[in-house]
This record gives structure tokens, sequence and C-alpha cells, in this order.
């Protein structure tokens, strides 16, 4: 069985820049523009700190202290995550060496790490507040949390209410989620109520997204199921199995339709090559736009 990962965050399928003879790993953030900064944060040089620093350089106007690994390798490796800056090199590159070619990449690598941080803030104001009037993104849209200790709304226990408005805290969105719990829930019963009907709207929208985009590729899928990877949007098997990350759910549904073409064009190339992006483009004619949506998403922290 071949199976074809969509990365969650990443250029997967993108060849990354080089340094010489040296080869940089593709980032595992995507390549967005840095947001713009505020005259004071332009003014302060900006810091970033690995946790488990072990080197430090100055890069510009840039503090860095990153994590310095040694392995047996060929080049030189640059790798920016959440954490921050993590250089690998060969056993016999001297210090020299490893700080001239960070010298030589430092604008890619400090736009990374402002790109890494941006990230990381949305992450956290993504972050959700489990209790009544919590916003949850459900295809693109808030939705609004509202306690309805009356009934338990069938076996589900929740129901989206697009009438009630007038119900939802002020100046909330129409549409609302009203989840038969009581007053006194706690808040892991809110987040588990609600990923479960989460989880049975990404199967119904997938599963009616793979049946109407699959006859338009000539393809036959046989079997969906629902990821909670944290790298991976999706994947696709040469058996015709698909898997889906779940919390696509969250997102607009032009960039779920992309997602799902792109695992769908795997039954026909099982590979990312131009033909492959070929077949994408020929049902998703704006995928670079819908590829970079998806790459610059902050999904809520479950």
């Amino acid at each position: 069985m071949q199976q074809l990962p969509l990365d969650l965050f990443g250029h997967g399928d993108a060849p990354p820049p080089a340094i010489g003879a040296s080869r940089l790993p593709a980032p595992e953030i995507t390549a967005n523009a840095v947001a713009p900064l505020s005259l004071p944060q332009a003014l302060t040089p900006a810091r970033f700190t690995h946790p488990r620093a072990n080197r430090a350089i100055a890069l510009g106007d840039a503090q860095v202290a990153y994590q310095l690994r040694r392995g047996r390798r060929r080049s030189i490796g640059f790798t920016v995550g959440a954490d921050g800056l993590t250089v690998s090199a060969p056993h016999w590159t001297t210090l020299a060496q490893v700080d001239a070619a960070l010298r030589d990449k430092q604008g890619w690598i400090v736009a990374k790490l402002g790109q890494a941080r941006e990230r990381q803030q949305r992450l956290e104001s993504a972050r959700i507040d489990w209790k009544e009037g919590a916003s949850v993104p459900f295809l693109g849209q808030p939705v609004i949390l509202l306690l309805d200790p009356r009934q338990s709304h069938g076996r589900g226990g929740a129901v989206l209410d697009a009438s009630c408005a007038g119900a939802a805290p002020p100046g909330a969105p129409p549409l609302t989620l009203r989840l038969g719990l009581p007053r006194t829930a706690a808040p892991e019963q809110l987040r588990d109520i609600t990923q479960a009907w989460l989880m049975r709207q990404a199967r119904r929208v997938f599963t009616a997204r793979l049946d109407y985009f699959a006859p338009q590729l000539g393809v036959r899928w046989q079997r969906l199921t629902l990821s909670s990877a944290g790298t991976r949007w999706g994947s696709a098997s040469a058996d015709g199995s698909i898997r889906l990350n779940w919390r696509l759910i969250h997102l607009r549904e032009t960039v779920i339709d992309y997602v799902v073409v792109h695992e769908l064009a795997h039954l026909r190339e099982m590979n990312h090559g131009p033909r492959f992006w070929q077949i994408v483009e020929s049902v998703v004619p704006d995928l670079a736009l819908q590829r970079g949506a998806l790459q610059g998403e902050a999904l809520p922290v479950w």
C-alpha cells in the first residue's frame, strides 16, 4: 500500500533553498509574509531563544539563541519551528563554518523566526476557553456555544441553531451551537460534546465533497477515515482509502475542497510531480490561493 501525505503546516513537496553546497530542510512553518512591525517593535532588536539553546549569534539586528546538534550528515541544515531555530551540522564542521552558514542565510532565518513567533501568538489567541459564550470556528465562521439544559438534542447532545441570535452574548454572530448540558457542566464536557459534533459534521461534509469531486477526476474512493494527526491534513492510499484531518471542518469550504481534490488526485498520480499538480489545477484553478490559505491557518488548540 502506498500512501501520500499532505503536510499540515509545511511545504512538503516544495524544493528547499540551498546554502552553497549545503541543503536546508523544508521549514516547519509557512512562507507567509511577515506582519508589519510597529515603531517600538522596529526600534527594539528582536530576540529569539530556543528552550534548549546551546549557541547564540547576532544576525543583523536580531539576537538568536539556537540549538546546535551534531550528527552523521553531509551538510548543514536549518529548521525553524515553534521552539525556534535548530541547526544540524556534521561532526566535522567547525563553529566558524556554522556561523558563516547562518550569516549567509540570515535574512531567511530571521524572517522565518518572525513568522514562527507570529504563528505561535495566533495559536495562543485561538485557544478556546471552554465555557458558555465561547467561539469555535465551523466552516470558516464563528459558532457560539450555548448551554441548553432543557433537552439533550438526541444522542449527539448538540444542535446547530442559526435562529437564536437573540439568546447569544452581545455582539455574537447568529450561528450558535446548543449543547444539552447543565449550567454546572465542566469545561471538559463542553469540549468533548463540541468535538464530537464537529467530527460528525466533518464526516458528513468530507463524504459529500469526495462524492462530488471523484467523478470529475475519474477516480473512485473506497473508505474515509478521520485523522487527528498533528502534522498532516490528509493522505491517500493506492487502494482508494482517504484519510482527512477532522480539524479541516474549522476551515472555509473552498480550502476543504482543495485538500479533498489533492488527496483524490493522488489516486491517479502517487507523487507531487507536474502532472499531479495539473490534475489538481484542472478542478481547483485557484489552488495557489487555497494552498496559501491552508498553510496560513491557525486552528484552535484542542
